[in-house]
Protein backbone atom coordinates (compact mmCIF):
# COMPACT_ATOMS: atom_id res chain seq x y z
CA UNK A 1 0.00 0.00 0.00
CA UNK A 2 1.49 3.28 -0.84
CA UNK A 3 1.43 6.55 0.99
CA UNK A 4 0.33 9.72 -0.74
CA UNK A 5 2.92 12.42 -1.60
CA UNK A 6 3.88 15.10 0.84
CA UNK A 7 5.05 18.37 -0.67
CA UNK A 8 7.00 20.58 1.64
CA UNK A 9 6.05 24.47 1.36
CA UNK A 10 9.05 25.57 3.60
CA UNK A 11 11.68 23.68 5.83
CA UNK A 12 14.44 25.86 7.99
CA UNK A 13 17.69 23.99 8.46
CA UNK A 14 18.44 24.19 12.25
CA UNK A 15 21.88 23.84 13.36
CA UNK A 16 22.89 23.09 16.57
CA UNK A 17 26.49 23.87 17.08
CA UNK A 18 27.43 20.35 18.31
CA UNK A 19 30.34 19.11 16.00
CA UNK A 20 29.65 17.37 12.76
CA UNK A 21 29.23 14.04 14.52
CA UNK A 22 26.21 14.94 17.02
CA UNK A 23 25.03 17.14 14.59
CA UNK A 24 24.14 14.50 12.28
CA UNK A 25 23.10 12.16 14.32
CA UNK A 26 20.76 14.15 16.46
CA UNK A 27 17.04 13.69 16.30
CA UNK A 28 16.20 17.37 17.38
CA UNK A 29 12.65 18.55 16.25
CA UNK A 30 12.34 20.83 13.46
CA UNK A 31 10.30 23.83 13.44
CA UNK A 32 9.19 25.58 10.25
CA UNK A 33 8.11 22.39 8.39
CA UNK A 34 4.47 22.68 6.94
CA UNK A 35 3.37 19.91 5.04
CA UNK A 36 -0.19 18.87 2.37
CA UNK A 37 -0.72 15.65 2.37
CA UNK A 38 -3.20 13.53 0.79
CA UNK A 39 -5.73 10.70 2.13
CA UNK A 40 -4.30 6.89 1.85
CA UNK A 41 -5.76 4.80 -1.26
CA UNK A 42 -7.89 1.40 0.65
CA UNK A 43 -8.82 1.70 4.18
CA UNK A 44 -7.16 0.40 7.32
CA UNK A 45 -7.49 -2.69 8.91
CA UNK A 46 -9.23 -2.40 11.95
CA UNK A 47 -7.74 -2.72 15.09
CA UNK A 48 -8.23 -6.01 17.39
CA UNK A 49 -6.43 -4.32 20.68
CA UNK A 50 -8.51 -3.63 23.55
CA UNK A 51 -8.02 -0.69 25.88
CA UNK A 52 -7.86 -0.90 29.70
CA UNK A 53 -7.41 1.04 32.88
CA UNK A 54 -6.80 4.63 30.82
CA UNK A 55 -5.88 7.37 32.62
CA UNK A 56 -6.54 11.08 30.42
CA UNK A 57 -5.45 14.20 31.62
CA UNK A 58 -5.72 17.44 29.81
CA UNK A 59 -2.78 18.61 27.52
CA UNK A 60 0.18 19.79 29.45
CA UNK A 61 1.52 23.11 28.81
CA UNK A 62 5.40 23.06 26.74
CA UNK A 63 7.53 25.96 26.65
CA UNK A 64 10.12 25.26 23.87
CA UNK A 65 13.73 27.05 24.79
CA UNK A 66 14.08 30.79 22.84
CA UNK A 67 15.62 30.22 18.98
CA UNK A 68 17.76 33.64 18.33
CA UNK A 69 18.82 34.14 14.56
CA UNK A 70 22.61 35.46 14.34
CA UNK A 71 23.29 35.33 10.31
CA UNK A 72 21.20 33.24 8.94
CA UNK A 73 21.68 30.35 11.73
CA UNK A 74 19.62 29.25 14.92
CA UNK A 75 21.34 28.65 17.97
CA UNK A 76 19.05 27.47 21.10
CA UNK A 77 20.17 28.72 24.43
CA UNK A 78 20.14 26.23 27.69
CA UNK A 79 19.82 27.54 30.85
CA UNK A 80 20.20 23.85 32.19
CA UNK A 81 23.52 21.80 33.37
CA UNK A 82 24.56 18.96 31.99
CA UNK A 83 26.45 17.92 34.74
CA UNK A 84 25.28 16.39 38.16
CA UNK A 85 25.56 18.62 41.11
CA UNK A 86 26.36 16.62 44.50
CA UNK A 87 25.63 13.31 45.12
CA UNK A 88 22.25 12.36 43.00
CA UNK A 89 22.33 8.59 44.18
CA UNK A 90 22.48 9.17 48.21
CA UNK A 91 18.82 8.82 48.52
CA UNK A 92 18.41 5.63 46.76
CA UNK A 93 16.92 3.26 48.08
CA UNK A 94 19.00 0.31 47.08
CA UNK A 95 18.51 -3.26 49.68
CA UNK A 96 16.68 -4.78 46.67
CA UNK A 97 18.75 -3.88 43.78
CA UNK A 98 21.31 -5.98 41.86
CA UNK A 99 24.33 -4.44 43.09
CA UNK A 100 26.60 -5.47 40.19
CA UNK A 101 23.83 -3.51 37.71
CA UNK A 102 23.65 -1.00 40.24
CA UNK A 103 27.30 0.13 40.06
CA UNK A 104 27.57 -0.34 36.10
CA UNK A 105 24.95 1.78 35.00
CA UNK A 106 26.39 4.69 38.07
CA UNK A 107 29.68 4.61 36.74
CA UNK A 108 28.34 5.19 32.67
CA UNK A 109 26.38 7.77 33.58
CA UNK A 110 29.95 9.54 34.68
CA UNK A 111 28.88 12.34 36.22
CA UNK A 112 26.06 13.20 33.72
CA UNK A 113 22.72 14.39 35.73
CA UNK A 114 20.14 11.46 34.66
CA UNK A 115 18.79 8.48 35.57
CA UNK A 116 19.15 5.00 34.55
CA UNK A 117 16.41 2.23 34.87
CA UNK A 118 17.34 -1.29 34.03
CA UNK A 119 14.57 -3.88 34.05
CA UNK A 120 13.89 -7.81 33.49
CA UNK A 121 11.26 -7.65 31.12
CA UNK A 122 10.37 -11.58 31.61
CA UNK A 123 8.77 -10.06 34.77
CA UNK A 124 8.80 -6.72 35.17
CA UNK A 125 11.56 -6.50 38.43
CA UNK A 126 13.29 -3.52 38.25
CA UNK A 127 16.86 -4.65 38.73
CA UNK A 128 18.43 -1.03 39.34
CA UNK A 129 17.36 2.71 39.52
CA UNK A 130 19.82 5.64 39.98
CA UNK A 131 18.73 8.30 40.73
CA UNK A 132 15.32 7.46 41.80
CA UNK A 133 14.24 11.41 42.19
CA UNK A 134 14.59 11.72 38.42
CA UNK A 135 13.03 8.25 37.33
CA UNK A 136 9.96 8.63 39.59
CA UNK A 137 9.35 12.57 38.82
CA UNK A 138 6.58 13.20 36.34
CA UNK A 139 8.99 12.95 33.18
CA UNK A 140 8.90 14.88 30.41
CA UNK A 141 8.87 14.95 26.51
CA UNK A 142 9.77 11.69 24.87
CA UNK A 143 10.78 13.67 22.53
CA UNK A 144 11.67 11.09 19.43
CA UNK A 145 11.14 7.50 21.31
CA UNK A 146 7.38 8.30 21.09
CA UNK A 147 8.36 7.03 17.37
CA UNK A 148 7.87 3.42 18.82
CA UNK A 149 4.42 3.73 20.04
CA UNK A 150 3.38 5.28 16.29
CA UNK A 151 4.78 2.69 14.80
CA UNK A 152 3.56 -0.09 15.89
CA UNK A 153 0.24 1.16 15.61
CA UNK A 154 1.11 1.48 12.01
CA UNK A 155 1.85 -1.86 11.33
CA UNK A 156 -1.02 -3.08 13.70
CA UNK A 157 -3.24 -0.83 11.48
CA UNK A 158 -1.95 -1.91 7.94
CA UNK A 159 -0.56 1.40 6.68
CA UNK A 160 2.79 -0.21 6.48
CA UNK A 161 5.22 -2.64 6.34
CA UNK A 162 8.70 -2.36 7.16
CA UNK A 163 9.46 -1.79 3.65
CA UNK A 164 6.62 0.47 2.27
CA UNK A 165 8.33 3.14 0.45
CA UNK A 166 6.68 6.12 2.06
CA UNK A 167 7.05 9.45 -0.69
CA UNK A 168 8.37 12.16 1.41
CA UNK A 169 9.88 15.60 0.50
CA UNK A 170 11.93 14.35 -2.65
CA UNK A 171 12.73 11.12 -1.14
CA UNK A 172 11.52 8.19 -0.24
CA UNK A 173 11.98 6.37 3.35
CA UNK A 174 10.71 2.66 4.54
CA UNK A 175 10.02 2.27 8.26
CA UNK A 176 13.25 0.25 9.05
CA UNK A 177 15.48 3.20 8.10
CA UNK A 178 12.68 5.90 8.92
CA UNK A 179 13.04 4.10 13.16
CA UNK A 180 16.96 3.88 12.65
CA UNK A 181 17.56 8.01 11.27
CA UNK A 182 14.50 9.11 13.49
CA UNK A 183 13.07 11.13 10.49
CA UNK A 184 10.26 13.22 11.79
CA UNK A 185 8.86 13.66 7.89
CA UNK A 186 8.04 10.59 8.05
CA UNK A 187 6.51 9.60 11.12
CA UNK A 188 4.14 13.20 11.04
CA UNK A 189 2.99 11.72 7.70
CA UNK A 190 2.01 8.50 9.67
CA UNK A 191 0.36 10.67 11.93
CA UNK A 192 -1.88 12.38 10.30
CA UNK A 193 -2.83 8.48 8.30
CA UNK A 194 -3.67 7.21 11.41
CA UNK A 195 -5.52 9.94 13.17
CA UNK A 196 -5.31 10.88 16.90
CA UNK A 197 -8.28 8.76 18.02
CA UNK A 198 -6.33 5.65 17.19
CA UNK A 199 -2.09 7.01 18.32
CA UNK A 200 -4.23 7.83 21.51
CA UNK A 201 -5.42 4.66 21.54
CA UNK A 202 -2.33 2.47 21.11
CA UNK A 203 -0.34 5.09 23.20
CA UNK A 204 -2.51 4.31 26.02
CA UNK A 205 -2.73 0.88 25.68
CA UNK A 206 0.94 0.43 25.81
CA UNK A 207 1.21 2.26 29.13
CA UNK A 208 1.67 6.15 27.92
CA UNK A 209 -0.86 8.48 30.60
CA UNK A 210 -1.11 5.35 33.57
CA UNK A 211 1.67 4.61 36.23
CA UNK A 212 3.93 2.14 35.25
CA UNK A 213 4.96 0.56 39.12
CA UNK A 214 3.05 -1.42 41.38
CA UNK A 215 3.28 0.57 44.62
CA UNK A 216 6.47 2.10 43.86
CA UNK A 217 6.34 5.04 46.56
CA UNK A 218 7.16 8.28 44.78
CA UNK A 219 6.19 7.61 41.35
CA UNK A 220 4.64 10.09 39.43
CA UNK A 221 2.32 10.12 36.44
CA UNK A 222 3.72 10.99 33.10
CA UNK A 223 0.54 12.17 30.94
CA UNK A 224 -1.09 11.37 27.65
CA UNK A 225 -3.37 14.37 27.09
CA UNK A 226 -6.88 13.14 25.49
CA UNK A 227 -6.98 15.44 22.80
CA UNK A 228 -4.62 16.36 20.02
CA UNK A 229 -2.56 19.56 20.32
CA UNK A 230 -2.85 22.54 18.50
CA UNK A 231 -2.95 22.85 14.82
CA UNK A 232 -0.96 25.35 14.91
CA UNK A 233 1.41 23.51 16.83
CA UNK A 234 1.70 20.75 14.70
CA UNK A 235 -1.58 18.68 15.23
CA UNK A 236 -1.06 15.09 16.08
CA UNK A 237 1.10 15.13 12.88
CA UNK A 238 4.14 16.62 15.49
CA UNK A 239 2.96 14.98 18.36
CA UNK A 240 3.98 11.25 16.42
CA UNK A 241 7.67 13.23 15.84
CA UNK A 242 8.62 13.37 18.80
CA UNK A 243 5.80 13.76 21.37
CA UNK A 244 5.03 17.39 21.78
CA UNK A 245 2.23 18.18 23.85
CA UNK A 246 2.94 14.63 25.83
CA UNK A 247 4.77 13.93 29.26
CA UNK A 248 6.48 10.24 29.41
CA UNK A 249 8.25 8.86 32.79
CA UNK A 250 11.60 6.44 32.35
CA UNK A 251 9.25 3.90 33.83
CA UNK A 252 6.44 4.54 31.30
CA UNK A 253 8.89 4.14 28.32
CA UNK A 254 10.76 1.20 30.28
CA UNK A 255 7.50 -0.93 30.62
CA UNK A 256 6.89 -0.63 27.05
CA UNK A 257 10.04 -1.51 25.80
CA UNK A 258 10.00 -4.68 28.26
CA UNK A 259 6.63 -5.54 26.47
CA UNK A 260 8.43 -5.62 23.00
CA UNK A 261 11.55 -7.29 24.33
CA UNK A 262 9.43 -9.67 26.04
CA UNK A 263 7.20 -10.64 22.34
CA UNK A 264 3.93 -8.34 24.34
CA UNK A 265 3.22 -9.02 28.03
CA UNK A 266 3.04 -5.50 29.58
CA UNK A 267 4.42 -6.14 33.43
CA UNK A 268 3.71 -3.58 36.25
CA UNK A 269 6.86 -2.65 37.14
CA UNK A 270 8.18 -3.64 40.80
CA UNK A 271 11.14 -2.04 42.52
CA UNK A 272 11.71 -4.44 45.49
CA UNK A 273 13.25 -2.96 48.58
CA UNK A 274 15.26 -5.04 50.60
CA UNK A 275 16.63 -8.92 50.10
CA UNK A 276 13.28 -10.51 51.48
CA UNK A 277 11.08 -8.88 48.73
CA UNK A 278 13.54 -10.17 46.39
CA UNK A 279 12.64 -13.54 47.89
CA UNK A 280 8.95 -13.40 47.52
CA UNK A 281 9.17 -11.84 44.02
CA UNK A 282 5.75 -12.23 41.85
CA UNK A 283 5.48 -10.55 38.43
CA UNK A 284 1.99 -8.72 38.24
CA UNK A 285 0.57 -8.91 34.66
CA UNK A 286 -1.26 -5.46 33.57
CA UNK A 287 -2.29 -6.90 30.24
CA UNK A 288 -1.34 -8.84 27.48
CA UNK A 289 -0.51 -6.02 23.98
CA UNK A 290 -1.02 -8.01 20.91
CA UNK A 291 1.97 -7.07 19.35
CA UNK A 292 3.94 -9.95 18.65
CA UNK A 293 3.91 -10.12 15.16
CA UNK A 294 4.12 -6.22 14.67
CA UNK A 295 7.70 -6.84 16.60
CA UNK A 296 10.03 -7.68 13.74
CA UNK A 297 9.06 -5.11 12.06
CA UNK A 298 9.87 -2.73 14.75
CA UNK A 299 12.77 -4.64 15.65
CA UNK A 300 14.88 -4.40 12.32
CA UNK A 301 14.55 -0.74 12.84
CA UNK A 302 15.59 -0.13 16.53
CA UNK A 303 18.88 -2.69 15.39
CA UNK A 304 19.21 0.10 12.52
CA UNK A 305 19.41 2.64 14.92
CA UNK A 306 22.60 1.34 16.83
CA UNK A 307 24.17 -0.27 13.72
CA UNK A 308 23.97 2.94 11.74
CA UNK A 309 21.80 5.14 12.70
CA UNK A 310 21.44 8.12 15.78
CA UNK A 311 22.33 5.38 18.14
CA UNK A 312 25.52 4.28 16.87
CA UNK A 313 27.96 5.64 19.25
CA UNK A 314 26.72 2.50 21.58
CA UNK A 315 29.06 0.35 19.40
CA UNK A 316 31.82 2.75 20.21
CA UNK A 317 31.68 1.23 23.83
CA UNK A 318 30.12 -2.11 23.11
CA UNK A 319 29.71 -4.47 20.06
CA UNK A 320 29.46 -8.16 22.12
CA UNK A 321 25.81 -8.28 22.24
CA UNK A 322 23.08 -7.11 19.86
CA UNK A 323 20.97 -4.41 21.23
CA UNK A 324 17.73 -2.61 20.15
CA UNK A 325 17.07 1.03 20.74
CA UNK A 326 15.57 4.39 19.75
CA UNK A 327 17.00 7.39 20.73
CA UNK A 328 15.15 10.74 21.35
CA UNK A 329 16.25 14.31 21.95
CA UNK A 330 14.36 17.34 22.52
CA UNK A 331 14.09 20.68 24.81
CA UNK A 332 11.53 22.58 27.32
CA UNK A 333 12.12 25.82 28.76
CA UNK A 334 16.08 26.09 28.28
CA UNK A 335 16.54 23.05 29.14
CA UNK A 336 17.28 19.75 26.87
CA UNK A 337 16.66 16.37 27.42
CA UNK A 338 18.09 13.42 25.90
CA UNK A 339 16.34 9.43 26.05
CA UNK A 340 17.44 6.22 24.92
CA UNK A 341 15.37 3.26 25.15
CA UNK A 342 16.61 0.14 24.42
CA UNK A 343 17.11 -3.69 24.99
CA UNK A 344 19.73 -6.34 24.43
CA UNK A 345 19.56 -10.06 24.05
CA UNK A 346 22.11 -11.60 26.28
CA UNK A 347 23.09 -15.42 27.74
CA UNK A 348 20.67 -14.36 30.59
CA UNK A 349 17.68 -13.67 28.73
CA UNK A 350 17.03 -9.93 27.39
CA UNK A 351 17.67 -6.65 29.60
CA UNK A 352 15.52 -3.95 29.40
CA UNK A 353 17.27 0.00 30.08
CA UNK A 354 16.09 3.53 30.04
CA UNK A 355 18.72 6.27 30.04
CA UNK A 356 17.38 9.21 30.85
CA UNK A 357 19.46 13.01 30.60
CA UNK A 358 18.15 16.37 31.96
CA UNK A 359 20.75 19.32 31.06
CA UNK A 360 21.93 21.80 28.17
CA UNK A 361 24.03 21.62 24.84
CA UNK A 362 26.32 18.33 26.11
CA UNK A 363 22.61 16.66 26.09
CA UNK A 364 21.26 14.46 23.77
CA UNK A 365 19.77 11.24 22.91
CA UNK A 366 22.66 10.13 21.29
CA UNK A 367 24.66 10.64 24.15
CA UNK A 368 22.59 8.36 26.14
CA UNK A 369 23.26 6.01 23.83
CA UNK A 370 26.73 6.37 24.43
CA UNK A 371 26.42 6.07 27.69
CA UNK A 372 24.10 3.06 27.00
CA UNK A 373 27.20 1.57 25.64
CA UNK A 374 29.44 2.08 28.19
CA UNK A 375 26.72 0.55 30.33
CA UNK A 376 26.92 -3.03 29.09
CA UNK A 377 30.58 -2.66 28.42
CA UNK A 378 31.03 -2.24 32.35
CA UNK A 379 28.79 -5.62 32.54
CA UNK A 380 30.82 -7.34 30.39
CA UNK A 381 34.07 -6.45 31.84
CA UNK A 382 32.70 -7.83 34.64
CA UNK A 383 31.81 -10.83 33.32
CA UNK A 384 28.29 -10.75 34.33
CA UNK A 385 26.70 -12.27 31.42
CA UNK A 386 28.72 -15.26 32.04
CA UNK A 387 28.59 -15.53 35.95
CA UNK A 388 24.62 -15.25 34.97
CA UNK A 389 24.58 -18.15 32.37
CA UNK A 390 26.48 -20.28 35.16
CA UNK A 391 24.07 -19.67 37.72
CA UNK A 392 21.14 -20.69 35.04
CA UNK A 393 22.89 -23.99 34.24
CA UNK A 394 23.55 -24.40 37.91
CA UNK A 395 20.04 -23.65 38.69
CA UNK A 396 18.96 -26.04 35.78
CA UNK A 397 20.36 -29.01 36.81
CA UNK A 398 19.53 -28.73 40.55
CA UNK A 399 15.68 -28.80 38.71
CA UNK A 400 16.75 -32.03 37.09
CA UNK A 401 17.79 -33.85 40.30
CA UNK A 402 15.09 -32.87 42.22
CA UNK A 403 12.51 -34.04 39.77
CA UNK A 404 14.26 -37.54 39.74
Amino acid sequence: MRLSCVFALGLAATTLSLGADAAAALDVQHHSLHHVSRRLHGAARTSTSTSAHRVHAATPAFHHATLTHRRHRFYERFTASSFAKGDIFGGDITAGEDPIVRQAAIHALDGMNGTAVVIDPSNGRILAMVNQKLALSPGAEPCSTIKLSVALAALHEGIVTRDTPVHLAGFRMNLTDALAKSNNLYFEELGRELGFERVHHYATEFGLGELAGWNIDGEQLGVYPSEAIPQSEGGVARMCSFGQGVSMTPLQLGAFVAAIANGGTLYYLQHPTSPEEVLAFEPKVKRNLEIAGDIPSLQNGMAGAVQYGTARRLRGNFQELPVFGKTGTCSDKGTRFGWFASYSTTPMGNLVTVFFLEGGRPTFGPRAAELTGAFYRNLWDRNYFADKNVEASAGAQAETLLAR
